[in-house]
């Protein structure tokens, strides 16, 4: 799979998040990251389903949106009516992971599932079927800026191998920039989810590039 690149609309400037989607989009962005986050899951706010619907015709990129929330069920639907392309849920989130895969797919939209860094593979070994995405977290979630966590790679390999032959993309998000990117695509990301990296100097255009 060709990498993509999402910026991470968690590090951009949320009094003017309809203009960011719009220049990152013109930027060069493959896809645009969604964090939610509930401050019950993870210990931030972020954004509901009324942001991601005004911000919606700024972009025709997918609007990748991840659910840092618990439970996360009630939440599915309203993010798919909303304009999420892709939804990703916590394996952590709920008891019946299986259960919110099939939601997310029957709303219409791609199915993803996180693991923070400290939940091993085995956690999704039996959901691999019917997921498109698998997002490794390369910090604890909450917060942007922070440093990526070495031991990840190992765990982006392993994925990979467990993968097969099935066309599911492997995302990666904290940390990520030029610095690891090369090394990140080598172990099996086919996804970038990048931040501060994209939105730290007004050159999108550039800090794209930079990461490809």
């Amino acid at each position: 799979m060709p990498i993509k690149i999402a910026p991470s609309l968690l590090a951009s400037d949320f009094a003017r998040l309809g203009e960011e989607v719009r220049a990152v989009d013109a930027a060069g962005a493959d896809w645009i990251h969604i964090d939610v986050m509930d401050g019950h899951f993870v210990p931030n706010l972020t954004v509901g389903p009324a942001v991601v619907k005004a911000l919606r015709p700024f972009s025709r990129k997918p609007f990748d949106v991840h659910l840092m929330v618990a439970p996360v069920d009630p939440m599915i639907e309203p993010f798919v009516e909303a304009g999420a392309d892709i939804v990703t849920v916590h394996a952590e989130a709920g008891p019946h992971l299986d259960r919110s895969l099939h939601l997310v797919r029957a709303l219409g939209a791609k199915a993803g599932v996180s693991l923070n860094p400290a939940t091993p593979l085995s956690a999704i070994e039996q959901v691999l079927d019917i997921v498109d995405l698998v997002l490794i977290m390369s910090v604890n979630p909450g917060f942007g800026g922070q440093e990526f966590i070495p031991a990840s790679l190992d765990k982006i390999a392993r994925l990979r191998r467990m993968l097969g032959t099935r066309a599911v993309e492997i995302e990666v998000d904290g940390g990520v920039g030029p610095g690891n990117a090369r090394t990140l695509a080598a172990a099996g990301t086919t996804v970038l989810v990048a931040g501060s990296a994209v939105f730290r100097t007004p050159d999108y255009a550039a800090n794209i590039a930079a990461l490809r």
